[in-house]
């Protein structure tokens, strides 16, 4: 009967946490027939785990472009209101307005 690892290079890399890591390894210990059993769900585990771990990274970054935009927005927004003000003092001074 083959053994049925998970603790795989194409499985684990830097990202899957070091618990999981111990995990697989403990499950690599176990005779065939139990491994077989449980392998599989290590494997979605460890895939929904490293899923998620990306998810976060993209939610991060963009959090971090939108906290950026949003300066650029209110430096906009002030710079406007500043010229706004000026042409307004402009056009009280020629009696425009």
């Amino acid at each position: 009967m083959q053994k049925t690892s998970i603790d795989s290079t194409d499985k684990f890399n830097d990202e899957t946490p070091s618990e999981l890591q111990e995990l697989a390894k403990a499950i690599d210990a176990l005779p065939a027939r139990y491994r077989d059993v449980v392998a599989p769900a290590m494997t979605r585990v460890v895939e929904c785990s490293t899923r998620r771990k990306r998810i976060l990274n993209l939610v991060q970054e963009a959090l971090s472009q939108l906290r950026l935009d949003m300066k650029y927005l209110v430096f906009d927004l002030e710079a406007t209101r500043r010229e706004r003000d000026q042409y307004k003092e402009m056009l009280e001074k020629d009696g425009l307005l």
